[in-house]
């Protein structure tokens, strides 16, 4: 858990501070918790293969327990190497609706991470999760890569 110290503080103070140009003291953020988590609101994982049966794990999907006005994703590599690889984001909504947010193929260094957003909610929808998805068939040379990754919700 120590080690997750370090990434926590880093996204707590980037998302405060440089990415809204808000004061630490006056944002209101609070971390969204995954779906099936252990109370933990950092997910690490590792990038796996394609499955021609069963699910793979490049989705994971983060709960909105209320309204938030604004969300912002979290991704730090966790691997030695570099890496180039599909990142998208959605946010899916209570009527069943999606909005993607993220679609993007950046190369991470090691040890080196990225805020994407912030999103603004969208107007006369509720959000319901956050998800993040990160992988793909297309990228094969991907897999084994680990990663962690987080979700804000900000007022």
């Amino acid at each position: 858990m120590a080690f997750l110290r370090p990434i926590l503080s880093g996204c707590i103070a980037l998302a405060t501070t440089a990415a809204t140009g808000v004061p630490a003291a006056q944002a209101s953020c609070r971390f969204l918790m995954p779906l099936g988590g252990g109370g933990n609101p950092i997910v690490s994982k590792r990038i796996g293969p394609d499955r021609l049966v069963g699910r793979t794990n490049w989705n994971t999907d983060f709960i909105v327990d209320r309204d938030f006005r604004r969300y912002r994703f979290f991704f730090t590599s966790a691997s030695t190497e570099r890496a180039s690889f599909p990142v998208s984001g959605f946010m899916v909504f209570t009527d069943g609706s999606s909005l993607q947010v993220i679609n993007e193929t950046p190369t991470f260094e090691p040890g080196t991470g990225r805020m994407f957003g912030p999103f603004q909610a969208v107007p006369g929808k509720r959000t319901r999760l956050m998800n993040f998805r990160v992988g793909s068939s297309s990228a094969p040379a991907a897999i084994g890569f680990s990663y962690r990754i987080s979700v804000q919700g900000c007022d």
